[in-house]
């Protein structure tokens, strides 16, 4: 893209926040990030609001992105965190045509941190100029050191370094989010972070790829799949959610995971009642649990649990249901999570970003960047640090890193019990085996799915436990 002068957007407006009147900006636009060459590559498009409340050097700053990768930060701006949110149906439900409701967002914590989105290279309005190419961005490695270079830009810009400062990702942003707090920690960089909040967290991705060979996603997603069973009333207990999944999380690892490691070695009498506890715990047949040789991969299960109402369930909300074109699939169509409120997001972000920000650009704003997705780089962090054969990312050795070295460092995981993407079991193994102190960590739960904000009880909670990060 042929470079031109970063383009600023500003506006002034009021709002009340947790029962505050707060006055103030939004200053939405690029900010250039130069190559070694000090040529800008790469134009980065973010949203600043900033409160007009006195002296700034001392108040809170806290910089928000989604995940994909390929992602743009709508879904936290307009669903959750922002000053003004799109209002969807919290009980799973689609949401249908427009028009579209915006509203206020009373739980903003705009009354308590200043906030910033940011959209990284290929997404939103960010790109890259000159003659940098979006491989050159589109990697683990790579796009934490744009988004660790913007920070350090924006704090000089806003003269913010006496700041309070806190990260917040969602999904591949947790990853993303730990990735640039570990870059910005060390070599004299001299960005410490107050807090990090991971939403729908994934930092170790062995424990989420299914394939033949490796175990682990199997027992770390069965506390998930029996969220979903009981959720819709396919699981066999008596017990209440918490005791159930407390059940369930005991036989994952004692049980499940053993069995499923002896393999061909597991005697008949053991399989049984392995098999019968899983349809127990899964409300799947033992007949379909025999043949898939007791595991269980997320599309075989969103496919199979309804199969005879003839509704699949959700990926990153399992809630959610649709019907396929027919009844014999092995896999659903698409997510009826997500088609459910693709429409109101990116409509009404377009809306708001033209006639709320005042952005008069006529090209569009990139919600997701599927190519982005296809041609990511998984280098892992620091890989002279490791062998040369081929590994898997792994970031949350460089989060146990961070809480040796700064132990004032809080750190929020939040997560959603009906969450296909980025299941709480795998979240619970990571945390546990990386050597990371369980006392540092706050570790929350909400009756939703990955984006757990479109549930209004959740969103309130999820505020709630934001601001104890901020203000414990």
């Amino acid at each position: 893209m042929t470079e031109t002068s970063p383009r600023q957007f500003e506006t002034s407006h009021t709002g009340t926040f947790h029962g505050t009147k707060i006055a103030y900006r939004c200053i939405a636009g690029e900010t250039h990030l130069p190559g070694p060459d000090e040529k800008p590559r790469v134009s980065l498009f973010s949203f600043s609001y900033l409160a007009d409340a006195g002296d700034a050097s001392a108040r809170p700053v806290t910089f928000v992105f989604n995940g994909g990768p390929g992602s743009a930060s709508l879904w936290l701006h307009m669903g959750a965190i922002g000053p003004r949110i799109v209002k969807v149906p919290g009980d799973a439900q689609p949401t249908g045509p427009g028009p579209y409701t915006v509203i206020d967002n009373a739980l903003c914590n705009l009354d308590l941190t200043d906030l910033v989105f940011i959209d990284p290279p290929g997404t939103g309005f960010s790109t890259v100029l000159g003659e940098t190419k979006y491989a050159d961005v589109w990697g683990l490695e790579q796009d934490a050191d744009v988004v660790a270079q913007f920070i350090k830009a924006w704090l000089t810009a806003h003269h913010r370094w006496a700041s309070p400062r806190y990260l917040c990702g969602e999904s591949y942003g947790t990853t993303r989010a730990v990735a640039v707090a570990g870059k910005l920690a060390g070599n004299l960089a001299g960005v410490s972070f107050n807090g990090i909040a991971l939403i729908s967290t994934i930092l170790d991705f062995h424990a989420a790829r299914f394939e033949r060979g490796n175990l682990l996603p199997d027992a770390c997603y069965l506390t998930t799949y029996a969220a979903t069973a009981f959720y819709h009333g396919r699981a066999v207990t008596s017990l209440k959610l918490p005791d159930f999944l407390n059940e369930v999380r005991d036989f994952a690892a004692n049980r499940y995971l053993p069995a499923l490691f002896a393999g061909s070695r597991l005697d008949p009498a053991h399989h049984t009642e392995i098999r019968d506890r899983l349809a127990q715990y899964t409300g799947l047949s033992p007949d379909w649990l025999d043949r898939t040789r007791l595991r269980i991969d997320p599309p075989r299960f969103r496919r199979e649990l309804l199969r005879d109402r003839g509704l699949s369930v959700g990926r990153l909300d399992s809630r959610y249901v649709g019907t396929d074109f027919d009844q014999v699939g092995e896999s659903p169509e698409d997510d009826p999570a997500s088609t459910a409120i693709d429409s109101a997001f990116v409509s009404t972000c377009n809306d708001y970003l033209a006639r709320g920000l005042g952005i008069d650009w006529t090209r569009a704003y990139q919600p997701f960047n599927r190519d982005a997705l296809k041609g990511w780089s998984w280098t892992p962090i620091k890989p002279e640090d490791g062998p040369t054969w081929p590994r898997y990312v792994n970031v949350a050795p460089i989060l146990a890193k961070l809480l040796r070295d700064n132990p004032g460092l809080r750190v929020l995981v939040a997560n959603g019990l009906y969450d296909l993407a980025t299941p709480f079991g795998a979240v619970e193994s990571t945390l546990a085996g990386n050597g990371i102190p369980p006392g540092r960590l706050r570790m929350t739960y909400y009756e939703a799915g990955h984006m757990m904000y479109l549930h209004d009880p959740s969103l309130a909670a999820l505020v709630a436990d934001l601001r104890q990060l901020i203000e414990p």
